[in-house]
């Protein structure tokens, strides 16, 4: 299973294993990591489940779709590496994935 290492606004992080095929999101909830409160559950529909990809990352994530960038005007401190994390579908090519969580969700 892939890891994925989430940093907190203060610097603190925590890796976990997530299942191929969920997403970033769900394996936050799965794993009680602060900072992702995912209130649409996952539908695209909210922004509190916003990160910042590492820019390592960045080009092995991929870019927002048209509806998550509409989803990202309602985030706090948008920045050129923010993704909604329900968006971000787990593959075996994102083990090592890093993500920070924003100092609080829009």
């Amino acid at each position: 299973m892939p890891n994925i290492t989430f940093i907190d606004a203060h610097g603190e992080s925590r890796t976990v294993e997530a299942e191929i095929g969920s997403t970033v999101m769900e394996t936050a909830i799965r794993n009680a990591v602060p900072g992702i409160e995912a209130e649409c559950g996952g539908a695209c529909a909210c922004a509190t489940c916003h990160v910042y990809v590492d820019d390592a990352w960045t080009a092995a994530v991929g870019h927002a779709e048209p509806m998550e960038e509409d989803m990202l005007d309602f985030a706090f401190d948008v920045r050129p590496n923010s993704r909604l994390s329900c968006q971000i579908r787990i593959r075996a090519d994102l083990d090592g994935l890093v993500v920070r969580t924003p100092e609080r969700q829009g």
